[in-house]
């Protein structure tokens, strides 16, 4: 099972790599001068990014306790 646990926490590594690229992101919107519906609609980019991240992420996670579990 120990191929478990170092699968999950590779998944888990690139989900957090996705929140981080989130960060940066928003980070880099704020500082240009958009109207509100183009900020709107790069930041709904963003949120579904970040949604898709965590649960990569958490998928990852429950890898990582499973194999913990069955090991």
């Amino acid at each position: 099972m120990e191929f478990l646990v170092w699968g999950g926490a590779l998944i888990s590594v690139i989900g957090l790599g996705g929140l981080v690229w989130c960060i940066i992101y928003v980070m880099r919107l704020r500082k240009q001068a958009l109207d509100d519906d183009t900020m709107r609609a790069r930041m709904q980019r963003a949120v579904l990014v970040n949604f898709a991240a965590l649960a990569v992420s958490t998928i990852g996670l429950m890898m990582v306790i499973a194999g913990i579990f069955l090991s």
